[in-house]
């Protein structure tokens, strides 16, 4: 690419940004809040297909096509790509996961 300013100016604040990432706090905080937003995600799901009782099991289907789909990517992905981004994936499948599990527990008590 040329070198352009607007390509300096992108590349520094990718460069910022990724830094600012590196802290170890700040990843722990991103991953803790993609792990609770597929909690909230999975349970979403559940709530929405549970009020047509006939859609429970293409929901149940589709949330563990997701987390198949997350798997199949994270860990087909190249290790040279961003870590901090396949842990969120990550994290975000465990939450959706426990989220059903969590569901399954409470319908079956």
């Amino acid at each position: 690419m040329q070198d352009t300013r607007l390509n300096r100016l992108l590349d520094g604040t990718i460069g910022q940004v990724e830094q600012w990432f590196g802290n170890p706090w700040r990843w722990l905080s991103l991953v803790a809040i993609s792990l609770l937003g597929g909690f909230f995600f999975g349970e979403a799901a559940a709530a929405i297909a549970g009020q047509k009782t006939y859609i429970d099991p293409f929901a149940a289907g589709v949330l563990v096509a997701i987390a198949e789909l997350i798997s199949l990517w994270a860990y087909r992905v190249k290790r040279n790509t961003n870590p901090l981004f396949l842990n969120m994936l990550n994290a975000f499948k465990i939450g959706m996961a426990y989220s059903m599990y969590l569901e399954a527990f409470k319908l079956g008590s």
